[in-house]
């Protein structure tokens, strides 16, 4: 499947309804989804919320010169461009990003991009073609699955650390069950890393009972904590 095939004009409709684009608190947008009363991430900031998360106990955790990420919930593709941005000297990067419901060009191009965040990033990832790998630089590569992570066919042994970023526990509850983050697990390496903003009882206790080895962590304004999960 290319980007001939229309996949940049899918709304989620049939699944989320109307959803649009709003403004957070330091400036960077996010999704709502009224249907749901839910946002693809913090109102009281999307770079915030995003940098802490998935930059900070993320990808600078993990220490690693070649980094194999796989991202579940690639959304607006905030993730995805800090992760680019914030590469270290000589550091490279396979980079799987993993959307059933992926959202049409227009909102990458409305997207507010306050400092920190370069606005010609979020319009690239969001143009790539769909279910092929491409090359966003000599040390970035990307693949963009549009694909359901309960039935994806993921390579075992593979990945460094996942991004895992799915709609919170009550309203997408078949995304935090123990068969998927079994799936993950198989597919990550030994010591490789796990991080998600929500860092409820039943997802920790999940986690473990797959096998990982869970931290709580502070979180960003009005978030009591996240969570970084290990397999050793």
């Amino acid at each position: 499947m290319n980007s001939d095939d229309g996949l940049h004009d899918i709304m989620p409709d049939d699944m989320f309804g109307q959803i649009e684009l709003m403004p957070t608190a330091d400036g960077s947008s996010t999704i709502y989804v009224p249907r749901l009363d839910e946002h693809y991430h913090s109102v009281y900031g999307a770079l915030t919320e995003a940098l802490h998360v998935y930059i900070r106990a993320g990808l600078s955790a993990v220490g690693k010169q070649h980094v194999n990420i796989l991202e579940v919930g690639l959304g607006t593709g905030l993730n995805l461009a800090l992760t680019f941005q914030n590469l270290q000297p000589q550091q490279t990067v396979f980079y799987h990003a993993v959307e059933k419901y992926p959202l049409p060009q227009s909102f990458a191009d409305n997207y507010a991009c306050p400092d920190g965040l370069d606005a010609s990033v979020i319009v690239a990832v969001a143009r790539q073609p769909w279910n092929v790998c491409v090359a966003l630089s000599d040390s970035f590569s990307l693949r963009k699955s549009h694909a359901d992570i309960h039935s994806l066919c993921l390579e075992p042994d593979f990945y460094d650390l996942v991004y895992f970023d799915a709609f919170a526990p009550d309203k997408q509850p078949d995304m935090w069950t123990h068969a998927v983050f079994s799936r993950i697990f198989s597919a990550m390496k030994r010591n490789s890393l796990l991080v998600t903003y929500c860092s409820k009882g039943v997802v920790k206790q999940t986690l473990r009972d797959v096998g990982f080895q869970v931290k709580r962590l502070p979180g960003p304004p009005h978030k009591h904590h996240i969570v970084q999960a290990f397999k050793f």
